[in-house]
């Protein structure tokens, strides 16, 4: 039995897929909506403020999150009818069309969609996953295309990608997003220990992990590797020295954002893995 056959869902646990869908494409826009209402995150656009960015806001989020959730719905139909990555990519391109209609222009939301919009269509396809569940499913319908697909060569996450030799967003998907499984999962609820009832804080702490963890093409892009190594250890240290078990934890991660705003430094990857991880949280339920 392969892999993806033992995860099938048996006859009798068919669901309505068109209501599953909808659903489905809530949690991604409320993933994203949580994503945005998480303060601090060095760098990073929230209700407070911009961070590093001069051309968006959390007002160009909210209406991006809008604009490109129908089509999260499209691309969970779309898993649960077994399609194919081609046709995955054609729907991301329309939301991603969506995206810059409603933000003039402004990319806020391409990693998400690629990320976010592959889990979606694993959890179309799996309608009651298990833990684990819908990056195995990603990684074994889709693994190979992923990394076979075209580039945007243009793209600043591609340039940083062939630049400085590191596989970047699409290695992750291709891999089943080992670094919101084996990160950002762990230190979501290590925060919901920390702080119960304080979802804000676990979400600080699930980001800060991330930064000080993953290949972020974002940071590469704006710091070089320097600014890149630099993101990486202060977000390292942050969570080594307790995260947000530190007694004045919020202290320490507003000057780490003062500080990544002065280097003009923006960890978009991770952002973008913290809203996959609320999704997973969501969808595959919590331990």
């Amino acid at each position: 039995m392969s892999p993806l056959s033992a995860l099938r869902p048996r006859p009798e646990e068919d669901v309505d897929r068109s209501s599953s869908a909808d659903m489905i494409a809530r949690a991604a826009a409320q993933a994203l909506r949580l994503e945005l209402e998480t303060y601090p995150k060095p760098g990073l656009v929230s209700p407070i403020d911009s961070g590093s960015h001069a051309d968006m806001d959390a007002g160009t989020f909210r209406a991006s999150t809008a604009a490109i959730t129908p089509f999260f719905g499209d691309l969970a139909r779309a898993g649960a009818a077994g399609a194919p990555m081609p046709a995955l990519r054609r729907i991301g391109l329309q939301a991603e069309a969506a995206m810059r209609v409603a933000t003039g222009g402004v990319n806020t939301h391409r990693g998400a969609i690629f990320g976010l919009g592959l889990l979606c269509a694993a959890a179309g396809a799996l309608p009651r996953p298990i833990a684990g569940a819908l990056g195995a499913l990603v990684r074994d319908r889709y693994g190979a295309t992923i990394l076979e697909g075209p580039v945007l060569l243009h793209a600043p996450g591609a340039r940083a990608r062939r630049r400085h030799g590191v596989g970047g967003a699409p290695a992750e998907a291709a891999a089943g997003f080992p670094s919101l499984y084996r990160v950002g999962l762990p230190a979501l609820q290590r925060g919901r220990r920390l702080h119960p009832g304080d979802d804000e804080a676990a979400r600080v702490e699930a980001c800060l992990a991330l930064i000080g963890h993953i290949e972020d093409t974002n940071l590469l892009h704006r710091g070089g590797p320097e600014g890149f190594a630099f993101a990486r250890a202060e977000a390292a240290r942050f969570i080594a020295e307790g995260g947000i078990g530190h007694p004045r934890w919020r202290l320490r991660a507003e000057a780490l954002h003062r500080a990544f705003i002065a280097r003009n430094l923006s960890p978009g990857g991770a952002a973008d893995l913290l809203a996959m991880t609320l999704f997973v949280d969501a969808i595959e339920g919590r331990p």
